[in-house]
Protein backbone atom coordinates (compact mmCIF):
# COMPACT_ATOMS: atom_id res chain seq x y z
CA UNK A 1 0.00 0.00 0.00
CA UNK A 2 1.50 3.64 -0.93
CA UNK A 3 2.69 5.73 1.85
CA UNK A 4 -0.04 8.01 0.93
CA UNK A 5 -2.77 5.60 1.70
CA UNK A 6 -4.09 3.94 4.70
CA UNK A 7 -6.65 2.23 6.43
CA UNK A 8 -9.33 3.86 8.44
CA UNK A 9 -12.90 2.98 9.76
CA UNK A 10 -13.55 6.92 9.02
CA UNK A 11 -15.06 6.35 6.02
CA UNK A 12 -17.10 3.44 7.06
CA UNK A 13 -18.36 5.27 9.85
CA UNK A 14 -19.39 8.13 7.60
CA UNK A 15 -21.70 5.61 5.76
CA UNK A 16 -23.54 3.67 8.68
CA UNK A 17 -23.76 6.74 11.48
CA UNK A 18 -27.50 7.56 9.16
CA UNK A 19 -28.37 4.12 8.77
CA UNK A 20 -27.64 3.32 12.72
CA UNK A 21 -30.04 6.09 13.30
CA UNK A 22 -33.02 3.92 11.40
CA UNK A 23 -34.27 2.31 14.32
CA UNK A 24 -34.21 4.83 16.86
CA UNK A 25 -35.91 6.59 14.49
CA UNK A 26 -38.85 3.66 14.07
CA UNK A 27 -38.66 2.96 17.89
CA UNK A 28 -39.42 7.21 18.64
CA UNK A 29 -42.34 7.14 15.86
CA UNK A 30 -44.78 8.05 19.11
CA UNK A 31 -42.39 10.93 19.86
CA UNK A 32 -42.10 13.18 17.38
CA UNK A 33 -39.26 15.50 19.08
CA UNK A 34 -37.28 12.36 19.87
CA UNK A 35 -37.65 11.14 16.54
CA UNK A 36 -36.44 13.97 14.88
CA UNK A 37 -33.41 14.62 17.52
CA UNK A 38 -31.97 11.53 16.19
CA UNK A 39 -32.48 12.81 12.54
CA UNK A 40 -30.57 15.77 13.60
CA UNK A 41 -27.75 13.72 15.47
CA UNK A 42 -27.35 11.39 12.56
CA UNK A 43 -27.35 14.17 10.33
CA UNK A 44 -24.64 16.36 12.74
CA UNK A 45 -22.61 13.23 12.63
CA UNK A 46 -22.15 12.49 9.20
CA UNK A 47 -21.48 16.22 8.22
CA UNK A 48 -18.44 16.25 11.04
CA UNK A 49 -17.13 12.76 10.07
CA UNK A 50 -17.05 13.53 6.52
CA UNK A 51 -15.59 17.27 7.07
CA UNK A 52 -13.21 15.82 9.09
CA UNK A 53 -11.36 14.03 6.26
CA UNK A 54 -11.03 16.97 4.43
CA UNK A 55 -7.35 17.75 5.41
CA UNK A 56 -6.39 14.18 4.55
CA UNK A 57 -7.12 14.89 0.75
CA UNK A 58 -5.70 18.08 0.40
CA UNK A 59 -2.79 16.76 1.94
CA UNK A 60 -3.16 14.25 -0.90
CA UNK A 61 -3.68 11.24 1.85
CA UNK A 62 -6.39 8.80 0.68
CA UNK A 63 -8.54 6.83 3.57
CA UNK A 64 -9.16 2.99 2.40
CA UNK A 65 -11.84 0.67 4.02
CA UNK A 66 -12.10 -2.96 3.17
CA UNK A 67 -15.59 -4.18 4.02
CA UNK A 68 -15.33 -7.90 2.35
CA UNK A 69 -13.66 -9.70 -0.31
CA UNK A 70 -16.19 -11.85 -1.81
CA UNK A 71 -13.26 -13.30 -3.90
CA UNK A 72 -9.80 -13.02 -4.76
CA UNK A 73 -9.84 -9.29 -6.95
CA UNK A 74 -13.45 -8.73 -6.07
CA UNK A 75 -13.82 -6.71 -2.53
CA UNK A 76 -16.40 -4.44 -1.30
CA UNK A 77 -14.00 -1.43 0.23
CA UNK A 78 -14.40 2.19 0.58
CA UNK A 79 -12.15 5.15 -0.17
CA UNK A 80 -11.91 8.28 0.02
CA UNK A 81 -10.59 10.24 -2.89
CA UNK A 82 -11.04 13.73 -3.76
CA UNK A 83 -14.19 13.07 -6.17
CA UNK A 84 -15.98 10.92 -3.70
CA UNK A 85 -15.18 13.82 -0.90
CA UNK A 86 -16.96 16.38 -3.08
CA UNK A 87 -19.82 14.57 -3.89
CA UNK A 88 -19.70 13.20 0.10
CA UNK A 89 -19.42 17.27 1.27
CA UNK A 90 -22.44 18.30 -0.71
CA UNK A 91 -24.70 15.26 0.54
CA UNK A 92 -23.30 15.60 3.78
CA UNK A 93 -23.82 19.28 5.05
CA UNK A 94 -27.12 19.69 2.51
CA UNK A 95 -28.49 16.89 4.43
CA UNK A 96 -28.16 18.83 8.15
CA UNK A 97 -30.25 21.85 6.30
CA UNK A 98 -32.29 19.32 4.58
CA UNK A 99 -33.32 17.83 7.99
CA UNK A 100 -33.95 20.90 9.68
CA UNK A 101 -36.12 21.96 7.03
CA UNK A 102 -37.85 18.88 6.39
CA UNK A 103 -39.01 18.91 10.00
CA UNK A 104 -40.71 22.41 10.18
CA UNK A 105 -42.33 21.44 6.32
CA UNK A 106 -43.96 18.05 7.60
CA UNK A 107 -45.21 19.55 10.92
CA UNK A 108 -46.45 22.75 8.70
CA UNK A 109 -47.92 20.49 5.86
CA UNK A 110 -49.25 17.86 8.52
CA UNK A 111 -47.85 15.11 6.25
CA UNK A 112 -48.97 11.39 7.42
CA UNK A 113 -46.13 8.83 8.28
CA UNK A 114 -43.53 11.27 8.98
CA UNK A 115 -41.38 8.17 10.66
CA UNK A 116 -41.08 6.35 7.38
CA UNK A 117 -40.48 9.62 5.55
CA UNK A 118 -37.22 10.30 8.21
CA UNK A 119 -35.85 6.98 8.16
CA UNK A 120 -36.23 6.30 4.59
CA UNK A 121 -34.07 9.84 4.33
CA UNK A 122 -31.57 8.28 6.42
CA UNK A 123 -31.19 5.22 4.73
CA UNK A 124 -30.71 7.42 1.45
CA UNK A 125 -28.07 9.61 2.85
CA UNK A 126 -26.05 6.15 4.03
CA UNK A 127 -26.30 5.17 0.25
CA UNK A 128 -25.33 8.42 -0.78
CA UNK A 129 -21.91 8.26 1.00
CA UNK A 130 -21.78 4.82 0.06
CA UNK A 131 -22.09 5.62 -3.55
CA UNK A 132 -19.52 8.83 -2.90
CA UNK A 133 -16.66 6.43 -1.27
CA UNK A 134 -16.86 3.58 -3.17
CA UNK A 135 -13.29 2.52 -4.06
CA UNK A 136 -14.51 0.48 -7.17
CA UNK A 137 -17.41 -0.65 -9.50
CA UNK A 138 -18.83 -3.74 -7.68
CA UNK A 139 -19.41 -0.84 -3.95
CA UNK A 140 -20.93 1.56 -6.53
CA UNK A 141 -23.06 -0.99 -7.39
CA UNK A 142 -24.34 -1.95 -4.55
CA UNK A 143 -25.29 1.61 -2.94
CA UNK A 144 -26.33 2.84 -6.13
CA UNK A 145 -29.19 0.24 -6.28
CA UNK A 146 -29.60 1.14 -2.31
CA UNK A 147 -30.59 3.96 -3.28
CA UNK A 148 -33.22 3.15 -5.87
CA UNK A 149 -34.93 1.09 -3.51
CA UNK A 150 -34.93 3.56 -0.10
CA UNK A 151 -35.95 6.11 -2.21
CA UNK A 152 -38.72 4.16 -3.27
CA UNK A 153 -40.92 5.41 -0.02
CA UNK A 154 -40.64 8.90 -0.70
CA UNK A 155 -41.36 9.10 -4.12
CA UNK A 156 -44.68 7.06 -2.70
CA UNK A 157 -45.47 9.23 0.56
CA UNK A 158 -48.38 10.33 0.18
CA UNK A 159 -49.90 7.34 -1.15
CA UNK A 160 -52.72 9.12 -3.54
CA UNK A 161 -53.14 7.60 -7.51
CA UNK A 162 -50.53 9.89 -8.51
CA UNK A 163 -47.94 9.32 -6.16
CA UNK A 164 -48.41 5.74 -6.68
CA UNK A 165 -47.79 5.78 -10.74
CA UNK A 166 -44.58 8.36 -10.14
CA UNK A 167 -43.16 5.17 -7.96
CA UNK A 168 -44.07 2.73 -10.15
CA UNK A 169 -42.63 4.54 -12.83
CA UNK A 170 -39.38 5.82 -11.03
CA UNK A 171 -38.94 2.15 -10.59
CA UNK A 172 -39.82 1.06 -14.12
CA UNK A 173 -36.92 3.09 -15.39
CA UNK A 174 -34.46 2.65 -12.13
CA UNK A 175 -34.52 -1.18 -12.23
CA UNK A 176 -33.86 -1.98 -15.68
CA UNK A 177 -30.87 0.78 -15.22
CA UNK A 178 -30.04 -0.89 -12.33
CA UNK A 179 -29.67 -4.29 -14.43
CA UNK A 180 -27.67 -2.34 -17.29
CA UNK A 181 -25.08 -1.49 -14.69
CA UNK A 182 -24.90 -4.98 -13.53
CA UNK A 183 -24.31 -6.22 -16.75
CA UNK A 184 -21.72 -3.76 -17.38
CA UNK A 185 -19.62 -4.40 -13.93
CA UNK A 186 -19.66 -8.03 -15.30
CA UNK A 187 -18.54 -7.18 -18.64
CA UNK A 188 -15.99 -4.81 -17.17
CA UNK A 189 -14.69 -7.76 -15.06
CA UNK A 190 -14.18 -10.25 -17.65
CA UNK A 191 -12.13 -7.51 -20.04
CA UNK A 192 -10.01 -5.89 -17.29
CA UNK A 193 -9.63 -8.62 -14.24
CA UNK A 194 -10.31 -5.53 -11.93
CA UNK A 195 -13.47 -3.05 -11.08
CA UNK A 196 -10.95 -0.49 -9.33
CA UNK A 197 -11.55 3.10 -9.46
CA UNK A 198 -8.56 4.54 -11.31
CA UNK A 199 -7.84 8.18 -12.30
CA UNK A 200 -7.27 8.59 -15.69
CA UNK A 201 -9.23 4.55 -16.47
CA UNK A 202 -8.52 1.63 -16.87
CA UNK A 203 -9.81 0.08 -19.55
CA UNK A 204 -7.72 0.41 -23.30
CA UNK A 205 -8.37 -0.09 -26.86
CA UNK A 206 -6.79 -3.32 -26.70
CA UNK A 207 -9.44 -4.85 -24.13
CA UNK A 208 -11.61 -5.59 -26.69
CA UNK A 209 -13.44 -4.84 -30.18
CA UNK A 210 -14.22 -0.91 -30.95
CA UNK A 211 -17.95 -2.09 -31.17
CA UNK A 212 -17.56 -3.96 -27.76
CA UNK A 213 -16.23 -1.25 -25.87
CA UNK A 214 -19.12 1.32 -27.39
CA UNK A 215 -21.87 -1.39 -26.64
CA UNK A 216 -20.22 -1.39 -22.81
CA UNK A 217 -20.05 2.33 -22.73
CA UNK A 218 -23.86 2.38 -23.94
CA UNK A 219 -24.60 -0.04 -21.31
CA UNK A 220 -22.67 2.17 -18.85
CA UNK A 221 -25.21 5.53 -20.14
CA UNK A 222 -28.11 3.62 -19.43
CA UNK A 223 -27.06 2.36 -16.03
CA UNK A 224 -26.27 5.87 -14.54
CA UNK A 225 -28.01 8.00 -17.52
CA UNK A 226 -31.44 7.28 -15.93
CA UNK A 227 -30.65 9.14 -12.51
CA UNK A 228 -28.72 11.82 -14.09
CA UNK A 229 -31.93 12.63 -15.88
CA UNK A 230 -30.45 12.31 -19.94
CA UNK A 231 -33.08 12.23 -21.95
CA UNK A 232 -35.14 10.42 -23.04
CA UNK A 233 -34.24 8.33 -19.53
CA UNK A 234 -35.85 11.73 -17.79
CA UNK A 235 -38.92 11.86 -17.74
CA UNK A 236 -39.58 9.59 -14.39
CA UNK A 237 -38.30 12.78 -13.20
CA UNK A 238 -41.06 15.60 -13.23
CA UNK A 239 -43.23 12.80 -12.37
CA UNK A 240 -42.07 11.78 -9.49
CA UNK A 241 -42.34 15.43 -7.89
CA UNK A 242 -45.94 14.84 -6.93
CA UNK A 243 -43.72 13.96 -3.70
CA UNK A 244 -43.57 16.28 -0.89
CA UNK A 245 -41.06 19.33 -1.02
CA UNK A 246 -38.39 18.09 0.53
CA UNK A 247 -38.14 14.65 -1.26
CA UNK A 248 -38.26 16.88 -4.28
CA UNK A 249 -35.01 18.47 -2.71
CA UNK A 250 -33.78 14.93 -2.23
CA UNK A 251 -34.01 13.98 -5.95
CA UNK A 252 -32.50 16.95 -7.16
CA UNK A 253 -29.83 18.33 -4.95
CA UNK A 254 -28.78 15.97 -2.30
CA UNK A 255 -28.98 12.16 -3.35
CA UNK A 256 -30.34 10.68 -6.57
CA UNK A 257 -29.84 12.64 -9.49
CA UNK A 258 -26.12 13.58 -8.31
CA UNK A 259 -25.68 10.24 -7.76
CA UNK A 260 -25.77 9.49 -11.83
CA UNK A 261 -23.96 12.70 -12.84
CA UNK A 262 -20.99 11.19 -10.12
CA UNK A 263 -21.30 7.85 -11.65
CA UNK A 264 -20.92 9.50 -15.34
CA UNK A 265 -17.65 10.82 -13.84
CA UNK A 266 -16.76 7.82 -12.49
CA UNK A 267 -17.54 6.27 -16.09
CA UNK A 268 -15.77 8.91 -18.31
CA UNK A 269 -13.08 9.24 -15.63
CA UNK A 270 -12.00 6.34 -14.02
CA UNK A 271 -13.15 3.15 -15.81
CA UNK A 272 -12.65 4.07 -19.74
CA UNK A 273 -9.03 5.89 -20.70
CA UNK A 274 -9.57 9.30 -22.22
CA UNK A 275 -7.75 8.28 -24.78
CA UNK A 276 -10.07 5.37 -25.21
CA UNK A 277 -13.37 7.81 -25.26
CA UNK A 278 -11.56 10.27 -27.61
CA UNK A 279 -10.40 7.17 -30.39
CA UNK A 280 -13.91 6.13 -30.50
CA UNK A 281 -15.98 9.09 -30.47
CA UNK A 282 -17.84 7.91 -27.25
CA UNK A 283 -16.94 11.97 -25.43
CA UNK A 284 -17.86 13.65 -28.37
CA UNK A 285 -21.37 11.51 -28.63
CA UNK A 286 -22.12 12.21 -25.16
CA UNK A 287 -21.18 15.94 -25.34
CA UNK A 288 -23.86 16.06 -28.02
CA UNK A 289 -26.60 14.04 -26.13
CA UNK A 290 -25.84 16.15 -23.18
CA UNK A 291 -26.31 19.56 -25.44
CA UNK A 292 -29.88 18.33 -26.75
CA UNK A 293 -31.24 17.43 -23.27
CA UNK A 294 -30.60 20.35 -22.03
CA UNK A 295 -31.86 22.40 -25.00
CA UNK A 296 -34.91 20.68 -25.04
CA UNK A 297 -35.36 20.64 -20.96
CA UNK A 298 -34.67 24.39 -21.11
CA UNK A 299 -37.25 24.71 -23.63
CA UNK A 300 -39.84 22.16 -22.03
CA UNK A 301 -39.48 24.08 -17.93
CA UNK A 302 -40.47 27.25 -20.58
CA UNK A 303 -44.01 25.19 -20.99
CA UNK A 304 -44.55 24.38 -17.14
CA UNK A 305 -46.96 26.62 -14.75
CA UNK A 306 -46.50 24.25 -11.57
CA UNK A 307 -43.59 25.32 -10.22
CA UNK A 308 -42.10 21.85 -9.29
CA UNK A 309 -42.50 20.84 -12.47
CA UNK A 310 -40.18 23.82 -14.16
CA UNK A 311 -37.69 23.37 -11.69
CA UNK A 312 -37.74 19.30 -12.49
CA UNK A 313 -36.55 20.25 -16.06
CA UNK A 314 -34.47 22.83 -15.24
CA UNK A 315 -32.59 20.12 -13.11
CA UNK A 316 -32.91 18.00 -16.20
CA UNK A 317 -31.14 20.40 -18.18
CA UNK A 318 -28.31 21.58 -15.47
CA UNK A 319 -27.69 17.76 -15.09
CA UNK A 320 -26.33 17.65 -18.44
CA UNK A 321 -23.91 20.83 -18.01
CA UNK A 322 -21.95 18.16 -15.82
CA UNK A 323 -22.09 14.99 -18.17
CA UNK A 324 -20.96 18.04 -20.89
CA UNK A 325 -18.04 18.72 -19.01
CA UNK A 326 -17.70 14.76 -17.86
CA UNK A 327 -17.67 13.62 -21.62
CA UNK A 328 -15.03 16.49 -23.11
CA UNK A 329 -12.51 15.32 -20.40
CA UNK A 330 -9.56 18.45 -20.06
CA UNK A 331 -8.74 19.79 -16.96
CA UNK A 332 -11.40 23.02 -17.30
CA UNK A 333 -14.49 20.66 -18.29
CA UNK A 334 -13.85 18.75 -15.18
CA UNK A 335 -13.26 21.21 -13.09
CA UNK A 336 -16.36 22.79 -14.50
CA UNK A 337 -18.33 19.89 -14.27
CA UNK A 338 -17.44 18.99 -10.63
CA UNK A 339 -18.57 22.46 -9.52
CA UNK A 340 -21.27 22.28 -10.97
CA UNK A 341 -22.39 19.31 -9.47
CA UNK A 342 -21.95 20.97 -6.49
CA UNK A 343 -23.17 24.54 -6.94
CA UNK A 344 -26.39 23.52 -8.64
CA UNK A 345 -26.87 21.36 -5.77
CA UNK A 346 -26.73 24.74 -3.09
CA UNK A 347 -28.83 26.39 -5.93
CA UNK A 348 -31.40 23.75 -6.24
CA UNK A 349 -31.94 23.08 -3.42
CA UNK A 350 -32.41 27.01 -2.47
CA UNK A 351 -35.16 26.79 -5.21
CA UNK A 352 -37.30 23.90 -3.80
CA UNK A 353 -36.86 25.40 -0.30
CA UNK A 354 -38.57 28.39 -1.50
CA UNK A 355 -41.09 26.10 -3.35
CA UNK A 356 -41.91 24.12 -0.79
CA UNK A 357 -42.04 27.30 1.70
CA UNK A 358 -44.29 28.72 -0.84
CA UNK A 359 -46.58 25.62 -0.88
CA UNK A 360 -46.64 25.39 2.79
CA UNK A 361 -48.06 29.04 3.91
CA UNK A 362 -49.86 29.73 0.74
CA UNK A 363 -51.01 25.95 -0.83
CA UNK A 364 -50.47 27.44 -4.56
CA UNK A 365 -47.98 25.76 -6.64
CA UNK A 366 -48.22 27.20 -9.85
CA UNK A 367 -46.15 30.10 -11.64
CA UNK A 368 -49.47 32.36 -12.48
CA UNK A 369 -50.45 32.14 -8.83
CA UNK A 370 -47.64 33.63 -7.62
CA UNK A 371 -48.16 37.33 -8.75
CA UNK A 372 -47.59 39.54 -5.51
CA UNK A 373 -45.80 36.65 -3.56
CA UNK A 374 -42.71 39.19 -2.99
CA UNK A 375 -44.87 41.17 -0.81
CA UNK A 376 -45.73 38.49 1.48
CA UNK A 377 -42.47 36.45 1.64
CA UNK A 378 -39.38 38.77 1.16
CA UNK A 379 -36.86 36.55 2.40
CA UNK A 380 -38.26 33.40 0.49
CA UNK A 381 -38.57 35.16 -2.75
CA UNK A 382 -35.05 37.06 -2.35
CA UNK A 383 -33.32 34.03 -1.68
CA UNK A 384 -35.05 32.48 -4.77
CA UNK A 385 -33.72 35.56 -6.52
CA UNK A 386 -30.32 34.77 -5.73
CA UNK A 387 -30.88 30.92 -7.01
CA UNK A 388 -31.87 32.00 -9.87
CA UNK A 389 -29.45 34.12 -10.92
CA UNK A 390 -26.83 31.89 -10.13
CA UNK A 391 -28.60 29.10 -12.51
CA UNK A 392 -28.44 31.47 -15.15
CA UNK A 393 -24.91 32.13 -14.64
CA UNK A 394 -24.82 35.91 -13.75
CA UNK A 395 -21.29 36.82 -11.82
CA UNK A 396 -21.53 37.11 -8.01
CA UNK A 397 -23.51 33.77 -7.67
CA UNK A 398 -21.60 30.41 -7.41
CA UNK A 399 -23.47 29.44 -10.72
CA UNK A 400 -20.91 31.57 -12.41
CA UNK A 401 -17.90 30.08 -11.26
CA UNK A 402 -18.79 26.44 -12.33
CA UNK A 403 -20.74 27.75 -16.01
CA UNK A 404 -17.08 29.94 -16.46
CA UNK A 405 -15.08 26.86 -16.19
CA UNK A 406 -17.44 24.31 -18.51
CA UNK A 407 -17.80 26.93 -21.05
CA UNK A 408 -13.67 27.89 -21.01
CA UNK A 409 -13.24 23.51 -21.72
CA UNK A 410 -16.19 23.63 -24.28
CA UNK A 411 -13.65 26.46 -26.08
CA UNK A 412 -10.69 23.97 -25.36
CA UNK A 413 -12.53 20.77 -26.96
CA UNK A 414 -15.13 21.47 -29.34
CA UNK A 415 -15.97 25.60 -30.13
CA UNK A 416 -19.37 24.56 -31.62
CA UNK A 417 -20.62 24.03 -28.75
CA UNK A 418 -19.84 27.03 -26.99
CA UNK A 419 -23.20 29.28 -28.14
CA UNK A 420 -25.18 26.40 -27.12
CA UNK A 421 -23.92 26.79 -23.72
CA UNK A 422 -24.57 30.60 -24.36
CA UNK A 423 -27.78 30.29 -25.22
CA UNK A 424 -28.92 27.83 -22.42
CA UNK A 425 -27.93 30.26 -20.07
CA UNK A 426 -30.42 32.75 -21.97
CA UNK A 427 -32.77 29.91 -21.68
CA UNK A 428 -32.22 29.85 -17.57
CA UNK A 429 -33.22 33.13 -17.24
CA UNK A 430 -36.33 33.05 -19.42
CA UNK A 431 -37.83 30.60 -17.68
CA UNK A 432 -36.55 31.58 -13.89
CA UNK A 433 -36.68 35.31 -14.07
CA UNK A 434 -40.55 35.90 -15.12
CA UNK A 435 -41.56 34.27 -11.10
CA UNK A 436 -38.80 37.06 -10.02
CA UNK A 437 -40.86 40.10 -11.59
CA UNK A 438 -44.22 38.36 -11.01
CA UNK A 439 -43.74 37.98 -7.69
CA UNK A 440 -42.31 41.53 -6.98
CA UNK A 441 -43.74 43.34 -9.80
CA UNK A 442 -47.00 42.70 -10.03
CA UNK A 443 -49.68 43.09 -7.65
CA UNK A 444 -52.49 40.86 -6.28
CA UNK A 445 -55.31 40.62 -3.00
CA UNK A 446 -54.14 37.04 -2.73
CA UNK A 447 -51.15 38.52 -0.51
CA UNK A 448 -52.04 41.26 1.09
CA UNK A 449 -50.15 41.06 4.41
CA UNK A 450 -46.57 40.03 5.55
CA UNK A 451 -46.32 36.14 6.28
CA UNK A 452 -42.83 33.95 6.32
CA UNK A 453 -42.99 30.32 6.89
CA UNK A 454 -41.51 28.59 9.75
CA UNK A 455 -38.03 29.80 10.77
CA UNK A 456 -37.41 25.88 10.12
CA UNK A 457 -37.96 26.59 6.39
CA UNK A 458 -36.72 30.13 6.24
CA UNK A 459 -33.47 29.87 7.91
CA UNK A 460 -32.51 26.68 5.75
CA UNK A 461 -32.97 28.77 2.56
CA UNK A 462 -31.92 31.79 3.49
CA UNK A 463 -28.52 30.00 4.75
CA UNK A 464 -28.40 28.02 1.05
CA UNK A 465 -28.69 31.70 -1.15
CA UNK A 466 -26.27 33.19 1.14
CA UNK A 467 -23.83 30.10 0.62
CA UNK A 468 -23.92 31.10 -2.86
CA UNK A 469 -23.20 34.54 -3.15
CA UNK A 470 -20.48 33.98 -0.97
CA UNK A 471 -19.12 31.03 -3.21
CA UNK A 472 -19.76 33.21 -6.27
CA UNK A 473 -17.34 35.34 -4.34
CA UNK A 474 -14.93 33.13 -2.95
CA UNK A 475 -15.54 29.47 -4.59
CA UNK A 476 -12.59 28.27 -2.20
CA UNK A 477 -13.82 29.81 1.25
CA UNK A 478 -14.60 27.13 3.87
CA UNK A 479 -14.63 23.19 2.20
CA UNK A 480 -12.22 24.40 -0.81
CA UNK A 481 -14.79 23.55 -3.45
CA UNK A 482 -12.18 25.25 -6.01
CA UNK A 483 -9.02 23.27 -4.90
CA UNK A 484 -11.37 19.77 -4.21
CA UNK A 485 -11.90 20.30 -8.33
CA UNK A 486 -9.18 21.38 -9.48
CA UNK A 487 -7.21 18.68 -8.15
CA UNK A 488 -9.67 15.77 -9.29
CA UNK A 489 -9.81 17.25 -12.75
CA UNK A 490 -6.00 17.32 -12.87
CA UNK A 491 -5.97 14.13 -11.72
CA UNK A 492 -7.94 12.52 -14.52
CA UNK A 493 -7.41 13.95 -17.55
CA UNK A 494 -4.58 14.00 -20.24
Amino acid sequence: MPATTFESARPLLAVVVSLAAVPLIVASSRRPNLREAWTLVAAFAKAGLVVSMLPWVLAGRTAVCRLWELSPGITLALRVDTLGLVFALVGSTLWVLTSFYSIGYMRAAGEHKQTRYFASFAVCLSATIGIAFAANLLTFLVFYETLTFATYPLVLHRETPEAKAAARKYLAYTIPAGLALLVATAITWSLAGTLEFRPGGFLTASMASPVALRLLFLLFVLGVGVKAGIMPLHSWLPSAMVAPTPVSALLHAVAVVKAGVFGVLRVTGFVFEPGLLDSLSLGTALSWVAVVTFTLASLLALAQDNLKARLAYSTVGHLSYVVLGAALVNVWSWTGAILHLTFHAILKITLFFCAGAIYVRTHRENVSELAGIGRQMPVTMAAFAVASLGLAGLPGVNGFVSKWSLASGTLMADQRLFPLLVVSGVLNAAYLFPIVHTAFFRRSPAFPRFGEASPLMVVPLGLTAVASVVLGLAPNLGLHAWDLARAAAVAVTP
